[in-house]
């Protein structure tokens, strides 16, 4: 992380925008290499702490390349805004592969949501996402869009925006937040987050082989008689030769427990106004499709780079894979190991909670679910 901060300086990016060549510590983060003028004013967008109120946090602080593009604060279950003591609800999402779910949608013939972003759902578009975390008071706590673009109008990149999108948007304070927001989405969209760089995807590609642990484990994941994840997470190529996503972007309630840890129970009441009441109804809530028949579902997230994204689930109560696999495992068969569902409602009591599989197994599945990690490098 820290090498990061220094590998990822104004200057280089700068740097980086006027054509020059980037030191090779520059490029460990992130490949610049193939990226568009507007790519790199948008990597320069998500990096730039100067864009919150007080100055300090920017999209990646809480979405960092080296922890997969999500939050790198694993001692917290959920993300902590500009403000010291302020939390969101929500443990951050990744960002690597967003660029791959569908504009959010009802499917009429699955009977079910599907695509958006966030875990909810609430932006249809990476543009829509790119929004909000600029105006959250609990994480970058802007008051307005106004002021998120007077800072961009201020900062060494704002001639290259200026030029890209031209005078009249530039000029124009609506106008100019949604191209900053088109920026940071063109960033979000490249290569160098979504690479496709896993020892798994080397597999399928025939230039690595998988250990027999690691085999075993991808067996039993995609096995319906036995831990059946890939029903939800699919992990074979589609019939179109596209590479596995690990999600198939729809919404569900697991019975995730509730996480009496989760530090956004204890946020000022201006910020959380029912305190250790609080219930997340995640798609069905307000900020989603406020129906009840949908309380308690979340997004599946995809489960490439989940080894480097923890802690897990929405409100971040199971800190490590194997406790994620073992609650898959055994939420039914052994209840008295779990707290009780956050939302006792609509969960899914069909594909998981008594999956019988050994601590053998478990073990194995996580080996698996460890290879889908980017940066492998060939032997």
């Amino acid at each position: 992380m820290e090498m990061l901060k220094t590998a990822l300086t104004p200057l280089a990016i700068a740097l980086a925008l006027t054509g020059c060549t980037a030191e090779p510590d520059h490029k460990a983060a992130i490949e610049t290499d193939g990226l568009s003028r507007l790519e790199r004013v948008g990597m320069e967008l998500y990096f730039d702490e100067n864009l919150s109120t007080p100055p300090g946090q920017s999209c990646a602080s809480c979405h960092l390349p080296t922890a997969g593009f999500a939050d790198p604060d694993a001692h917290h279950a959920t993300s902590e805004g500009v403000h010291e003591g302020r939390f969101g609800s929500r443990n951050s999402p990744v960002v690597s592969y967003a660029k791959f779910s569908p504009p959010f949608h009802f499917d009429k013939k699955e009977g079910l949501y599907v695509g958006g972003q966030f875990w909810d759902g609430r932006a249809a578009t990476l543009e829509e996402q790119a929004k909000q975390p600029f105006l959250n008071p609990v994480e970058m706590a802007n008051p307005s869009p106004a002021a998120v673009v007077a800072k961009v109008r201020e900062a060494e990149y704002a001639d290259h925006l200026r030029e890209l999108f031209g005078d009249a948007v530039f000029n124009d304070d609506a106008k100019f937040y949604d191209a900053i927001a088109a920026a940071i989405a063109a960033f979000e969209r490249t290569d160098a987050v979504s690479p496709f760089t896993s020892k798994y995807d080397y597999f399928l590609a025939g230039k690595a082989e998988l250990t027999a642990k690691e085999k075993h484990g991808l067996e039993l994941f995609e096995r319906e008689d036995k831990g059946n994840c890939a029903a939800c997470h699919p992990s074979q190529r589609g019939e179109d030769g596209s590479k596995p996503l690990f999600t198939d972007f729809t919404y569900d309630n697991l019975g995730v427990p509730s996480n009496t840890e989760n530090p956004h129970l204890r946020n000022h009441p201006e910020f959380n106004p029912h305190g250790e009441a609080f219930v997340d109804l995640g798609l069905g809530g307000e900020s989603g499709v406020n129906k009840p028949s949908e309380h308690g579902k979340f997004k599946v997230p995809t489960l490439r780079n989940i080894a480097l994204s923890g802690p897990y689930m929405h409100n971040g109560v199971l800190v490590s894979l194997k406790e994620v696999v073992d609650f898959y495992n055994t939420r039914d068969s052994e209840p008295e190991r779990w707290a009780a569902p956050e939302v006792v409602a609509n969960v899914n009591d069909e594909e998981l909670g008594n999956l019988g599989l050994t601590d053998d197994e478990l073990d194995a599945i996580v080996a698996f679910m460890e290879t889908l990690t980017d940066g492998y490098e060939l032997k």
